[in-house]
């Protein structure tokens, strides 16, 4: 298993589509199915590294991302998401804690 650079709870943003957002899974490698990548992940990131669950900034949906293209928000600024509250119980020193443990 591939060690992720990221864990559930910190905040990052997105190199190619320039939104911030919060980790809220992570997968050692791509969980996807074949239909999906081939639809969505056009730059074609490796699957064999890790794979986030987001939740974006300003949004109500959710994104499923490559590690290669994040990498650390450095805005320090909480963000706003309609599901934040199901995922986490408070923003304290720049990062999401959770209320309870998933998986």
């Amino acid at each position: 298993m591939n060690d992720a650079r990221f864990s559930v709870g910190q905040l990052i943003h997105h190199r190619l589509f320039e939104y911030r957002g919060v980790i809220v899974d992570v997968d050692a490698t791509f969980d996807g199915t074949d239909e999906w990548y081939e639809q969505v992940a056009r730059s074609r990131p490796p699957k064999d590294e890790p794979w986030y669950h987001v939740l974006p900034h300003e949004a109500t949906h959710t994104t499923y991302v490559s590690e290669r293209n994040l990498e650390a928000d450095q805005t320090g600024q909480p963000i706003s998401h309609p599901l934040l509250e199901e995922f986490f119980e408070e923003y304290r020193d720049g990062r999401y804690v959770a209320d309870h443990t998933f998986n």
